[in-house]
């Protein structure tokens, strides 16, 4: 079986993928190839922070690779957090930081539309590909579960009345925005 490096350092992301791709597909962990670099991401989108990471496994370890990057995408913050979704309470990754801030700044706000998007870049023999997976949803006015990461505790999907920290990650596997994008991921690497 081809093996393709995941480069991220988030052990949940690394999971989540390995648990939806099954046997699938390789995965190759940053540590599996000694890269303890944290790579910056500096672009300005979720694609171009996804290919950055991506293009540097490719460019330092010439081994054919994906990296994502997801936001949360809350309608009544113009789109916020986004792309600064891991640090949007400050440079911690604190995921209790950040949906206290969230919930705070949407206070007294009804609108609570928002969605999850992630982007895959895939580089295969130097060609760049995306792959993206949206999901819809709201942002609660509380904390529900303990299952999941990151805005799960606050995020329900369209469709459901549980937040993905509710759900348990087999329910939230099913449908999330990251299996969307790692399902288009999986089919294209079946069909070359």
């Amino acid at each position: 079986m081809k093996k393709y490096v995941f480069a991220t350092n988030n052990a949940h992301k690394l999971e989540e993928v390995k648990d939806i791709v099954g046997d699938k597909i390789g995965i190759l962990s940053m540590k599996d190839i000694n890269c303890q670099t944290d790579i910056p991401e500096t672009a300005d989108t979720l694609a171009g922070n996804a290919l950055i990471k991506a293009r540097y496994i490719y460019e330092n370890y010439h081994m054919d690779c994906f990296a994502d990057d997801t936001g949360l995408e809350v309608e009544a913050l113009n789109g916020a957090p986004g792309i600064y979704s891991a640090r949007y309470a400050g440079d911690s990754h604190n995921s209790e930081a950040n949906m206290k801030k969230l919930l705070q700044d949407l206070e007294g706000i009804e609108n609570r539309k928002a969605q999850f998007h992630t982007v895959f870049a895939l580089i295969i023999d130097g060609k760049e590909h995306l792959f993206e997976g949206i999901v819809r949803g709201k942002i609660t006015k509380t904390r529900k579960g303990t299952s999941g990461f990151g805005y799960d505790p606050i995020f329900v999907p369209e469709g459901y009345t549980q937040t993905f920290a509710e759900m348990g990650n087999a329910e939230k596997n099913k449908i999330s925005h990251r299996t969307k994008a790692t399902q288009k991921l999986c089919k294209f690497l079946k069909s070359i």
